[in-house]
């Protein structure tokens, strides 16, 4: 509009240094503004009355009483008078298995990615049940890898198989039977066994190595009937390693 005055422009005393950052704090501030010398009243609460609860009826009768006190909110008939002692009912929830990759089956060759066996390659032989890890083995007389579990996650499946339809797997190759025994920790105080070692060394059990022996057996024979089996040996024998000029999303296993 022609001829109208300009405002001045208006600075504020508290202002933004950068986003999020401002000149003077809350506390500032409020020294600043006098707030702390502001009167402060304060309003009477006003008295509400409690609602009734109960309502009173007169009944007849001589021994009654002549009146009863009758609840305004009965609540619902098909819940019981007490009610903390109902408890939720439980929910039985089954924990979901990982479904198995179309890649991996039985025989085929996977390479470890983690742990003390990175790198190593062993024979698939089923998936577990209860977990959903996968049984593998070395075979343990070719590259020191024990029946062992492990995610499948955590693997690489190769194009190479081996024929073990002809292996039997024990049944009592489960979940149950590689959880690692806890033993209970000594007391502490004075009801504490001053003589009680500290820590106990893993043993493995005479069952677990029967067990090895069993299913390497028929692994090696396996691989003996393989067309490449004298190029199967020195391949599992060998670790899994990349190159310089090797890209592993290049590579096919």
């Amino acid at each position: 509009m022609a001829g109208a005055k300009k405002g001045t422009p208006r600075f504020r005393r508290n202002y933004e240094l950068a986003p999020g950052v401002m000149r003077f704090s809350a506390a500032r501030m409020f020294h600043k503004r006098g707030s702390a010398l502001n009167k402060k009243t304060k309003v009477a609460k006003k008295a509400v009355a409690a609602p009734a609860a109960f309502t009173v009826k007169k009944i007849g009768g001589a021994k009654n009483g002549g009146e009863r006190k009758v609840a305004l909110n009965k609540g619902s008939k098909l819940l019981t008078e007490d009610r903390v002692l109902d408890k939720p009912a439980k929910v039985a929830r089954k924990a979901k298995i990982a479904p198995l990759r179309k890649s991996i089956t039985p025989g085929t060759v996977l390479i470890i990615l983690a742990g003390r066996h990175k790198g190593k390659r062993v024979v698939f032989l089923k998936q577990l049940a209860k977990t959903g890890l996968l049984l593998v083995t070395g075979p343990h007389q070719l590259n020191n890898v024990p029946l062992r579990r492990i995610a499948q996650s955590f693997v690489i499946a190769t194009s190479t198989k081996i024929d073990i339809s002809g292996v039997k797997v024990p049944e009592t190759l489960n979940d149950e039977f590689f959880k690692r025994k806890v033993t209970k920790q000594p007391k502490k105080g004075d009801q504490a066994n001053i003589f009680a070692s500290g820590h106990e060394e893993y043993k493995v059990s005479d069952e677990r190595k029967a067990n090895q022996k069993l299913v390497d057996k028929a692994i090696l024979a396996a691989i003996k009937k393989h067309p490449e089996r004298s190029f199967l040996r020195g391949y599992f024998t060998t670790r899994f390693a990349l190159k310089r000029s090797q890209l592993p999303h290049k590579l096919v296993f």
